[in-house]
């Protein structure tokens, strides 16, 4: 099963992708875009940065939870995982993300 990039349309406006991995749970969630263009270009981002471990970076929430966010070279977040109960958990996140976002197809749900 293969992954795939969701992009849909914020309250104010503003387009935001999902990539789902191929069981269909949601690994990363973008912040929003002004522009579809601005948008896709995120998505391209993701494609190019999720194979290099530096740029990913976990975190933890005040409740103890990880979290991780996937960064561009220019050390901008390009998006954010859900939170794990584990830090083995939130590991599985960050190579879901590796294996799904490369090939994965865009769904446009704006």
């Amino acid at each position: 099963m293969t992954g795939k990039f969701v992009v849909s349309k914020m309250k104010n406006g503003e387009d935001y992708f999902v990539l789902k991995a191929g069981n269909g749970e949601v690994i990363l969630t973008s912040e929003g875009y002004k522009s579809n263009a601005a948008c896709m270009n995120g998505i391209e981002s993701v494609r190019n940065n999720c194979g290099d471990e530096k740029c990913f970076e976990v975190k933890a929430a005040k409740d103890g939870r990880e979290y991780f966010v996937l960064k561009a070279k220019n050390h901008q977040v390009i998006g954010s995982s859900q939170m794990y109960k584990s830090g083995s958990g939130c590991k599985n996140g960050m190579a879901s993300v590796g294996r799904s976002a490369p090939d994965a197809e865009i769904r446009d749900d704006r």
